[in-house]
């Protein structure tokens, strides 16, 4: 509508200004050497208009003609190109439907002309490792890292695949290259959680933890949990070494974490180990005036013997209060044991059968019973345990 009232207007003007242009007809004059040209200046502007729209159609036929002698040079490399782009498409489809000779097929012969080169090649890789083609696999992974910015996905590639067939040392040197820190991408980050764990290199995962955190690539479940193993690990490991190591490693943890049963009973059964028994004693009955928990209860009855009374008073002020508690009643079931109180470790088993039947509790029970003479009983818990 607005093009429509523009050219209405033009032409009203035109009407308008066209006697005018009549009768003021305007006059131009041009001499060039012996040439002279005498015309109205309304014929001269016609003119120049004339003399530009052929100009502009001259330089649209020699910029076509160009173009279309350019184009037939090229076309094979057009073909090509295209080609590639179709047996692109081809691959991709194929890895959608899990058809991994096909998408090897296809993304390799769309690698030499494609547009991404690197892609193609380990895509290829991808189907050629669902084959098992180890060989194959490595030569896509190669001839992709000579590619331009590729040399860090090959090589996170090529560490995973290596973690997939078990080759854990050399996937350990492909994950060095990449020198995860903060400031590396999660899946490298997930890539060298797994690495190490397979490889149980509890060194490694105790300085990965921190940027595990801050990089918030885990839960507060899993973070805890992986935290928990590796300094567990690292004490047990430790306690091996030798009464120093021990030392260090426990001082290395947070003050929060050595408070922490779970290693405090590590910690209290390396001491022992090393005839530092009267202060794994104070370790174990000051963490238990705050609260029984399941790990310290099974450490004690590793550490004590039937001479020591003092934690045995400290378990007895929770036996009202942790009556159904089965780690509990376990607890006091092996002290008894060790003074050979056996009507007391009877009737402990019994709540621990109860409680949480397992096949060693009711094991437990029927050697009780019959040290006591209950044959019937004994047998009777015998027969509980093959049940389980």
């Amino acid at each position: 509508m607005i093009k429509i009232l523009i050219l209405l207007l033009i032409v009203l003007i035109g009407l308008c200004i066209s006697p005018w242009l009549v009768g003021n007809t305007g006059y131009v004059y041009i001499a060039a050497g012996d040439y002279q040209i005498e015309t109205s200046l309304v014929f001269g502007i016609i003119a120049l208009i004339i003399f530009y729209a052929v100009f502009q159609i001259l330089e649209w036929i020699v910029v076509t003609a160009i173009n279309l002698m350019l184009r037939s040079r090229f076309i094979p490399h057009h073909w090509r190109r295209r080609s590639a782009k179709k047996h692109t498409l081809m691959g991709a489809l194929a890895l959608a439907e899990e058809d991994w000779p096909a998408a090897e097929r296809a993304m390799i012969k769309g690698a030499d002309n494609g547009e991404l080169p690197a892609l193609n090649l380990l895509a290829a890789a991808r189907a050629a490792q669902y084959q098992q083609k180890i060989a194959e696999r490595d030569q896509y992974l190669n001839r992709a890292a000579a590619q331009p910015l590729a040399a860090n996905a090959v090589t996170t590639t090529r560490t995973r695949y290596l973690l997939k067939q078990g080759e854990l040392t050399l996937a350990r040197v492909e994950l060095d290259k990449l020198s995860p820190t903060s400031k590396s991408k999660a899946p490298v980050l997930k890539l060298a959680l797994e690495l190490h764990q397979a490889q149980e290199d509890w060194d490694a995962l105790k300085l990965l933890l921190p940027i595990l955190k801050k990089r918030q690539i885990l839960d507060d479940t899993q973070l805890n949990e992986l935290n928990i193993a590796t300094h567990s690990a690292l004490l047990q490991a430790a306690t091996i070494k030798g009464e120093e190591a021990l030392e260090q490693c426990w001082q290395w943890l947070p003050r929060s974490e050595r408070n922490q049963s779970q290693f405090l009973a590590i910690y209290a059964m390396g001491l022992c180990r090393f005839n530092r028994k009267d202060q794994a004693m104070k370790l174990l009955s000051k963490k238990l005036r705050s609260s029984p928990e399941p790990t310290l209860l099974q450490a004690i009855p590793e550490i004590t013997t039937a001479q020591d009374t003092e934690i045995r008073k400290e378990l007895l002020k929770y036996e009202v209060t942790h009556e159904n508690n089965a780690d509990y009643q376990t607890c006091l079931a092996k002290l008894y044991q060790q003074t050979r109180d056996m009507k007391e470790a009877k009737i402990c088993w019994q709540n621990v059968c109860r409680l949480e039947p397992t096949k060693a509790s009711w094991l437990a029970l029927a050697r009780i019973q019959e040290q006591l003479g209950e044959q019937s009983n004994a047998n009777q818990s015998y027969r509980q345990a093959a049940n389980l």
